[in-house]
């Protein structure tokens, strides 16, 4: 039960971590093309 939680914790921890590194390269990406579309 113990292991389970511990597995479930550093499930979340790793979610945490990856949404705080990919949100902003998203956001960076999306900004790129509508600039690239409003260019054109």
């Amino acid at each position: 039960m113990l292991i389970l939680l511990l597995i479930i914790a550093i499930s979340m921890i790793v979610v945490g971590i990856t949404n705080t590194i990919i949100a902003p390269i998203l956001t960076g990406i999306g900004f790129i093309i509508i600039v690239l579309i409003l260019k054109k």
